[in-house]
């Protein structure tokens, strides 16, 4: 007797992994971009000053990092729900249901944190 619940809870599992993921990565460019805003108020109160023209990049490098580890949450889960539909017996798959479609996509977002990652960087 087959049981397709085992397999949508894996699921809904990654898919729960992925919303973290993308939370991490917006919560990280959030960070990220504030130095920038402090920066552009602390220019702004006094443009003179050694303050404004050597800014502090540790909201740049947390913000990175925040997004670098949603990425990599992501592309983790997408890793473990693959093996372990692996393990599933064929009988618990749903044979009208796409099982690629979930680790392609958590992998493709994961590949896109990547990039913004570089992009903050640069």
């Amino acid at each position: 007797m087959s049981d397709p619940r085992v397999f949508f809870a894996a699921e809904r599992t990654l898919l729960a992994w992925v919303r973290t993921g993308l939370t991490i990565m917006a919560f990280g460019f959030v960070v990220a971009r504030f130095g920038l805003f402090v920066r552009l108020l602390e220019a702004q109160r006094a443009p003179l000053t050694a303050s404004a023209v050597s800014p502090s990049h540790f909201s740049n490098i947390v913000g990175i990092a925040l997004v670098l580890l949603g990425a990599a949450s992501m592309a983790f889960a997408a890793s473990q729900h693959r093996r372990f539909v692996r393990t599933l017996p064929v009988a618990d798959l749903p044979p009208t249901h796409n099982r690629s479609f979930p680790i392609v996509m958590a992998l493709l977002l994961a590949l896109l944190g990547t990039a913004l990652a570089v992009y903050l960087a640069i």
